[in-house]
């Protein structure tokens, strides 16, 4: 069996390939993984430091809009988990042309890409901001798809690409639509590294409006498990809603991790709110836990009490990610 994963080299995408080829899926034990990443500011190939010498792992450097070079990994390909996207609201908000590139016509060329090579399963790893926002219950995966930000949008726009492919052609997709991801080896650009970092060198950290947007938040391990089982069982055509079962205010992230960096309110600055913030989000996740057993593992006190530790152990990584990402 062959696996190629898309942006691999990403937070997401990286956890998947070191359990991949660590061993962790026993259904897919034996698969050779291939990873296809265009390392960009977000991608950074030492994420698969753990596991670049394992024979069964490959990695290639290549553009997902490229048709040439998406026909060349694909040949032989037996799942595609495609991860690859540009992922970051705000940076769609100053600048939606990349997002619209990379999340549309990249998805477009990987679907054909697979089509052409007659893969037996596709992954599209989408995201819960496509439903838009809710103030009351859980999105079900039939939930109209609402998009805010040019972000979401793009997303979005590529689930369409993804179903359309699955009922024009009968390519085997299957689309995952996830809550908000933390866990080591995260861009320092997201939320929690960049309020530990910030933290860690005395800064100060930014608010949004009330601080009153509620997430729920998942761990990138229970994510990569629920993505897996969808690769295994999922059903041809379908959606599975994926979520961590922890729903915060941004206030009460803020409150756990200055607790947990030892500060106070004082290194908080109230900002202006982001244009076109979702208030909330939460995801009905019956349909995957009923389908395919899952449930989420991670304990977020725990899960965060790891990842801020990874954080601290780990300042070279994400000192230069993030002179690269203010240079």
């Amino acid at each position: 069996m062959r696996v190629l994963v898309t942006g691999g080299a990403g937070f997401i995408g990286s956890h998947y390939v070191r359990e991949l080829v660590g061993g962790a899926y026993p259904a897919f034990a034996d698969a050779e993984v291939v990873v296809l990443d265009k390392l960009t500011y977000a991608g950074n190939e030492e994420n698969l430091a753990p596991v670049a010498d394992s024979p069964r792992y490959r990695f290639v450097q290549g553009d997902i809009c490229d048709a040439a070079a998406v026909e060349d990994v694909m040949a032989g390909t037996d799942v595609v988990v495609h991860f690859a996207a540009e992922s970051h609201v705000d940076r769609s908000i100053s600048g939606a042309a990349d997002f619209v590139l990379t999340n549309v016509l990249g998805t477009q060329t990987l679907l054909q890409g697979a089509l052409n090579a007659g893969v037996g399963k596709f992954v599209h790893v989408s995201t819960d901001e496509v439903y838009g926002s809710i103030e009351d219950g859980s999105w079900p995966e039939s939930h109209p798809l609402e998009p805010n930000s040019p972000y979401s949008a793009s997303k979005a726009s590529s689930d369409l690409l993804a179903r359309a492919f699955h009922r024009t052609h009968g390519l085997p997709v299957c689309i995952t639509r996830c809550s908000n991801n933390y866990g080591p080896y995260q861009f320092p650009e997201k939320v929690l590294p960049l309020f530990v970092t910030t933290l860690m060198d005395g800064g100060k950290v930014p608010l949004y409006g009330d601080g009153l947007n509620v997430r729920d938040w998942l761990h990138v391990a229970d994510h990569c498990r629920g993505i897996q089982l969808v690769a295994e069982s999922g059903r041809a055509g379908e959606v599975y809603n994926i979520g961590g079962g922890t729903e915060l205010t941004n206030r009460e992230l803020t409150g756990l991790l200055l607790d947990a960096m030892g500060a106070d309110w004082s290194s908080v600055e109230m900002v202006a709110d982001r244009k076109g913030h979702d208030r909330r989000y939460s995801v009905d996740i019956t349909k995957i836990s009923t389908e395919l057993g899952y449930a989420p593992r991670v304990d977020f006190a725990e899960g965060l009490a790891s990842t801020v530790r990874w954080y601290r152990e780990n300042r070279p990584w994400w000192e230069k990610l993030k002179a690269r990402a203010n240079g």
